[in-house]
């Protein structure tokens, strides 16, 4: 029997973002705004969902005169991941049987 694979994170657009933390320390809303290619007000409404779920932590500052949004992955966050690769990983080796 395959695993069940996490809903949250079986979004195109949350596991993109998920991929990007996994890789980095953290990342401003503008990177991940053009890494993803989506629009700015669903970025924000994935990382809110992401954020709520406690898989990201969403930190907000003050830049040079704009407001500055930065997103890490947090522990929970990368086993949720990980977990996700390797779930996903069991129904590619599934169709090579």
């Amino acid at each position: 029997m395959l695993p069940e694979l996490d809903p949250l994170l079986h979004s195109q657009l949350r596991l993109q973002i998920m991929s990007l933390l996994a890789g980095i320390s953290s990342a401003e809303f503008n990177f991940l705004l053009e890494e993803t290619g989506a629009t700015r007000g669903n970025v924000s409404v994935q990382i809110k969902k992401l954020s709520e779920a406690g898989y990201i932590k969403v930190s907000k500052s003050f830049g040079e005169s704009y407001p500055l949004t930065t997103c890490n992955i947090t522990d929970k966050g990368l086993k949720a991941f990980d977990t996700y690769v390797e779930n996903i990983s069991k129904y590619l080796d599934r169709k090579k049987e």
